[in-house]
């Protein structure tokens, strides 16, 4: 098997991607120009990014003896309109203003509210904008998918999981919100849902059944993924927290402004003293909470140890994920691309 350069499939993905947007939007436009910007924050949203979901499932294809060709790209390519759906559902429930360095869609839109001096609540608008333009990415994720033109019942059947438990995820992550406290496993239930599987596994496994792969390939898939996929989500927990914006695109600390009830948080309050427990709950959620009050948690996280013990989860999912791809069916040249793919998807950056 000859091994696709990684800027090369990069390359060839964004190429897919804005190729399905060229078709499409004039077919936007020509209900309304009022709909361009609608088709240009799609274009926006879709310019950058690690890639990871179409990485993992191109090399979930290619891993069960699956052949490199425009066809993998394309339906791959699908799992970034997928991705968009998710974040910009996602920044509209948790009251996101910033993606990326830039605004966030619903913040966007509602600054074109503004700006135009319509009727009404910007912000409102803003986000009914947003969660039509999320449902348009869905539509749009399912479409570019099946324009592949190799889907087959397996590989749809997984599709069609990764949405419904994608879906269940985030009413999972909205319940810990609200309940107002949360257990280590009940946060890792929702990273199991919300990121895990939809990040690697089932990308894993689109890509694999793309290839017909036999059920020990799938089983690799899944004993890799999950881990992987729990250990990229308690990567994320902890830049959300202690991350670079310059690295992030999100404000410093924005994760314990909207109040998320991580497994970092979690870990930290069944360590806490009675004033540590006490002080996070009391700025826990605080939207308008400033640099003293994120340094005063962030504080608290390192003291009670949950910060060493989130890395050294991280260090343990990740071992075990690289340890499932040892003996396996998968491809050899698949197996190195994963195992490069485990290191960059949970690698520090902050």
């Amino acid at each position: 098997m000859e091994v696709p350069d990684s800027a090369d499939l990069l390359g060839r993905i964004q190429k897919a991607l804005d190729g399905f947007l060229a078709d499409h939007e004039p077919k936007l436009r020509a209900m309304g120009e009022e709909l361009a910007p609608m088709t240009e924050e799609v274009a926006q949203f879709l310019s950058g990014g690690k890639r990871l979901r179409p990485r993992f499932c191109f090399w979930g294809h290619l891993g069960a003896g699956g052949l490199d060709s425009d066809e993998i790209v394309q339906a791959a390519a699908a799992l970034e309109l997928f991705q968009a759906c998710a974040i910009i559902h996602d920044d509209v429930m948790d009251g996101s203003d910033t993606r990326r360095g830039r605004p966030a869609v619903h913040r966007r839109f509602a600054d074109l509210h503004a700006d135009e001096g319509w009727e009404g609540s910007a912000d409102a608008f803003g986000n009914g904008a947003a969660i039509l333009l999320g449902d348009l990415c869905l539509a749009w994720a399912d479409e570019q998918l099946m324009s592949s033109g190799i889907v087959n019942p397996e590989a749809r059947h997984v599709f069609d999981t990764m949405r419904a438990e994608l879906m269940a995820g985030q009413y999972l992550d909205l319940l810990e919100q609200v309940r107002g406290h949360s257990t280590v496993e009940s946060a890792l239930r929702v990273a199991r849902f919300k990121s895990a599987k939809y990040t690697i596994v089932e990308p894993l496994h689109l890509g694999g059944c793309l290839a017909s792969a036999s059920p020990e390939v799938l089983g690799t898939y899944t004993a890799y993924g999950m881990p992987l996929g729990e250990a990229f989500q308690l990567r994320d927990d902890l830049l959300g927290v202690f991350g670079d914006p310059s690295v992030t695109g999100k404000p410093a600390g924005d994760d314990l402004r909207e109040g998320k009830r991580t497994a970092l948080v979690a870990l930290a309050l069944e360590r806490a003293t009675d004033s540590q427990a006490a002080l996070v709950r009391r700025l826990l959620g605080d939207p308008a909470l400033d640099l003293a009050g994120v340094e005063a948690l962030q504080d608290v996280l390192i003291e009670t140890g949950a910060v060493d013990r989130v890395e050294d989860l991280i260090s343990d999912r990740t071992a075990q994920a690289l340890a499932a791809l040892d003996d396996t069916a998968v491809a050899a040249e698949a197996v190195t691309v994963l195992r490069e793919l485990a290191v960059a998807a949970t690698a520090r950056a902050h």
